[in-house]
C-alpha cells in the first residue's frame, strides 16, 4: 500500500489489519513507520522512478524467497497536489503525474508476476476528473487533456506558476489514473478505481499556500456535516471496504465511496489508455 501513513490511507490500513487478522501490510513511501509483525515498511520516494521500481523489486524478491507472504492486494493510495505546474522530478517528469500515475504503473509492473489469480488492485482517484460543479464544487478546474507526453512534463497548462495550473494538473492526473486502471484491468483480474469524494482535513493541500492549507484543515471540514463532503474516517473505512471486498466490485469498476457507478464519459477512451501505456513503457523500456 502507498499513501498509508496519513489521512484516509492510515485509517484504511488500520481498518484492514483489524478486520483481517491474517493480513500483513507492506507500506511503501517516504518516512515509513517502524515495522511490526504485521507491517513491513519499504522506504521509497514515489516521485523517483528508480526508487519506486527498486521498492517493487525488493517486495517481489521478498515474496519469492518467502520473507513476505503471497501477494493478494495492491492499494495505490498515494496522491499529491501542488500549487503550480512547475514541480519536476529528478528525471524530468511533472511531480503530480509522477506520483498519481507513474508510481502506480511502476509498482504494478514490478509486481505483476508476483500476483496470483485472485489479484486485487485498488487505485485511489478523484471525482474532480468529471470536471463539473457537481463533482468539484468549483474549487478544482476540469481536466485538460492534450497528449500524455505533454501532460507528463511541467508547464502543460496556461499560467503554469498559478494555483489553477497546479489544480488542473491534479484533476488531469486523476483522469489519467482512471485510464491506467482500465489499461491494467486488461492485464490483471481485478483492478478498480476508488473515489473517496471531497475529503477536507487531509494533507493533500500541504504544498498549497498558507490560506488554502488553513481552509482545508480548519474551515472546509465543517462541510462534512453536509452530503457534499466526507470525513477522513468515513473515507478511510470506505477504502477498506473496497480493498477487503465488503463493497462488491468487478474488474474495471469505478467506486464512488461505496457505490459502483460510471466514471466520466471522457474516462472511457481506449486510445488514451494505449497512448498512456506506450508513453510509460517508452520512458521506462525495461519494464
Amino acid at each position: 500500500m502507498t499513501g498509508a501513513s496519513r489521512g484516509i490511507g492510515a485509517i484504511a490500513a488500520a481498518d484492514i489489519l483489524r478486520r483481517d487478522p491474517s493480513a500483513h501490510l507492506v507500506v511503501v513511501g517516504r518516512g515509513a513507520a517502524a515495522g511490526t509483525d504485521r507491517m513491513t515498511p519499504i522506504e521509497a520516494d514515489l516521485t523517483s522512478a528508480a526508487a519506486t521500481s527498486a521498492a517493487a523489486a525488493r517486495i517481489a524478491e521478498a515474496i519469492a524467497d518467502g520473507s513476505l507472504p503471497p501477494l493478494r492486494d495492491f492499494v495505490g493510495n498515494a496522491g499529491i497536489q501542488y500549487a503550480d505546474d512547475l514541480t519536476e522530478t529528478d528525471d524530468g517528469i511533472e511531480a503530480t503525474f509522477a506520483v498519481n500515475v507513474r508510481a502506480n504503473h511502476l509498482i504494478l509492473s514490478g509486481l505483476e508476476s508476483s500476483f496470483g489469480d485472485d489479484a486485487h488492485v485498488v487505485i485511489t482517484v478523484s471525482d474532480t476528473h468529471f470536471g463539473d460543479f457537481r463533482h468539484n464544487l468549483g474549487m478544482v478546474p476540469a481536466p485538460s487533456w492534450t497528449s500524455v507526453a505533454e501532460l507528463a512534463r511541467t508547464e502543460a497548462f496556461p499560467n503554469p506558476a498559478s494555483v489553477g495550473a497546479g489544480r488542473t494538473a491534479y484533476s488531469t492526473s486523476k483522469l489519467t489514473a482512471i485510464y491506467l486502471v482500465h489499461a491494467w484491468s486488461r492485464r490483471l483480474p481485478h483492478v478498480v478505481s476508488f473515489n473517496p469524494g471531497f475529503v477536507p482535513g487531509t494533507d493533500l493541500a500541504r504544498h498549497a499556500g498558507a490560506v488554502s492549507r488553513f481552509a482545508m484543515k480548519r474551515i472546509l471540514p465543517a462541510m462534512t456535516w453536509t452530503p457534499i463532503a466526507t470525513t477522513v474516517d468515513a473515507a478511510g473505512r470506505a477504502l477498506a471496504d473496497v480493498v477487503t471486498g465488503t463493497t462488491t466490485t468487478s474488474n474495471g469498476d469505478y467506486v464512488d465511496r461505496r457505490r459502483v457507478v460510471r466514471s466520466s464519459e471522457e474516462s472511457y477512451d481506449a486510445g488514451r489508455e494505449r497512448e498512456l501505456l506506450e508513453f510509460l513503457n517508452s520512458v521506462h523500456p525495461t519494464l
